[in-house]
């Protein structure tokens, strides 16, 4: 089988969005995030929204894409013990080590404690006690804040694994191929019922949380796209599909975000069926902007890419790294008054070239730190033996 080059630079490039969108997190107005500039701006609101309604959920779109390779020759519990790995060490890693400046800078903001790191990190490790209120998290002492994602792969994961004999049934198939079969107007509409019925019974009762334990509306949506993710695979006719409809789907999806717009505009009454309304064309322009984004991505990204190799290899480590820099960086900028423009420029310059210095310059090159980024281990570099005549051709690797 080819290899995807549209797939792994889709995945690149979402990613990519992930870490523009948490820069852009600190300027938004009225969006709380974990430290907040003085240069807050209004007109953010509308473009975030516009991506927060589809971006992790193509995420898990391609991750589920992802699973289908992995799970070739490997059985459920050798693929669970392999995730395991790749996932809930770089977590564990990250939660130690990674996360812990993202909370000591929070709970000074909001006045929890006064600064000092060291009395800080005692405190943390030793599991508070803490205001309920002082950061994501508190009840339970810790946090994972951006790197919920790997526990929520690691538990679909773990999910579809186990369900490996119902995915190879017959009536497995069936589902798959009555997916993979779609075109034209069914592709754009069928994929977006389950989201609404989610949204009908779920929603108004699990907001989200990203907690793993009460996050039944957003598990369900997340984990609907890792199946059609999986489903989707390579399936060359489904992806032709895909790349027709990429037009049409773009300007659907424009047209639901406008009616999306208009709705919460509506809701901002306080009438909950506007509200619930709102929330339905979102479930529409979700899966309309995923459409489109993969029709486009395979009709342009499909080629060998000279940066691709390395993006490939850095995405792990940039995704851990770059929210505890973004943090960092606005603490060390905030006293400069560089402008609404300099600074998030500098920010998101400085996040940017904080991530390839430390994975580039460290993280890549050491062996004991691959594996606590999600790296799998360097190959070693083959050498060729000398053949002798009862071993013709023998080599070691």
């Amino acid at each position: 089988m080819n290899r995807r080059h549209d797939i792994d630079a889709l995945r690149a490039l979402a990613f990519g969005l992930v870490i523009l969108y948490h820069v852009a997190m600190v300027y938004v107005t009225d969006w709380p995030w974990h430290i907040k500039s003085p240069h807050e701006a209004q007109w953010l609101q509308w473009p975030m929204r516009a991506i927060n309604l589809w971006r992790m959920d193509l995420v898990f779109l391609i991750s589920g894409m992802a699973f289908g390779f992995l799970r070739q020759g490997s059985g459920p519990a050798r693929l669970i013990g392999r995730r395991s790995w790749r996932l809930l060490l770089p977590l564990a890693f990250g939660m130690a080590v990674v996360v812990p400046y993202q909370v000591y800078v929070q709970v000074v903001d909001n006045g929890t404690m006064g600064p000092g790191f060291a009395a800080f990190l005692a405190r943390y490790y030793g599991g508070g006690p803490w205001p309920r209120d002082a950061f994501a998290g508190a009840e339970f002492g810790v946090t994972w804040n951006h790197l919920w994602y790997l526990v929520y792969l690691w538990a679909y994961t773990a999910v579809l694994a186990l369900l490996t004999p119902v995915l190879d049934s017959a009536t497995g198939q069936r589902l798959r191929q009555a997916f993979t079969s779609l075109r034209g107007p069914a592709l754009l509409v069928l994929p977006v019922l389950p989201l609404a019925l989610y949204t009908l019974t779920l929603w108004p009762r699990f907001p989200p949380t990203h907690n793993l334990i009460h996050d039944g509306w957003l598990h369900a949506v997340y984990f609907t796209l890792f199946v059609y993710g999986y489903w989707a695979g390579v399936d060359a006719g489904l992806w032709a599909a895909l790349r027709r409809l990429r037009w049409i789907a773009l300007g659907l999806a424009l047209g639901w975000f406008a009616l999306h717009v208009g709705l919460r505009h509506m809701a901002a009454g306080g009438d909950p069926s506007w509200r619930l309304a709102a929330r339905l064309a979102a479930d529409a322009y979700l899966w309309t902007s995923l459409v489109a984004v993969l029709g486009w991505a395979h009709h342009r990204l499909n080629r060998t890419w000279p940066w691709l190799a390395w993006a490939n290899e850095s995405v792990y480590p940039w995704y851990v790294l770059h929210q505890t820099l973004i943090i960092a960086l606005a603490v060390l900028l905030s006293p400069w008054a560089l402008g609404p423009v300099v600074e998030p420029s500098v920010l998101l310059l400085g996040t940017v070239l904080g991530c390839w210095l430390v994975t580039d310059g460290l993280v890549r090159r050491s062996a004991w730190l691959r594996p606590l980024f999600g790296l799998r281990p360097r190959a070693l570099p083959r050498y060729r033996k000398t053949a002798s005549p009862a071993r013709p051709g023998a080599h070691n690797v």
